[in-house]
């Protein structure tokens, strides 16, 4: 088996996460997270469309990442993130950042809103 390195291309990855918190390109950031390939700000949760709206244009597809445990998002904000144009996937916030990092090194235009994993 042949391994290769993984190139982001300048975006910075997401490395880990732990209880509260998620480690990004080396640099720790405290709560829940609106992750890009054009870097990182803190996001208001699920009440915060806004934030998710401003990606219209820019990225296709959303990562939500509830928590531990994958749930349901608010209909009001699926049906406002579809029509602006955004793709919306909602998982756990572990297999957000790794689904992230994999599109990521493919180049994609792709974000994560992060909820953090409370522990």
């Amino acid at each position: 088996m042949r391994m290769n390195e993984i190139e982001f291309s300048g975006a910075r990855p997401i490395d880990g996460y732990g209880p509260g918190f998620f480690r990004i390109g080396g640099q720790v950031h405290a709560g829940a997270l609106l992750v890009s390939d054009s870097g990182v700000s803190t996001w208001g949760g699920l009440d915060d469309a806004d934030a998710l709206l401003a990606l219209a244009g820019q990225v296709d597809v959303v990562f939500i990442g509830t928590g531990a445990d994958i749930a349901h998002i608010p209909a009001v904000l699926r049906d406002q993130l579809e029509e602006a144009g955004l793709g919306v996937e909602t998982m756990s916030s572990p297999s957000a950042a790794r689904t992230y990092n994999v599109l990521l090194s493919e180049g994609r235009r792709i974000a994560a809103a992060l909820l953090p994993v409370e522990g």
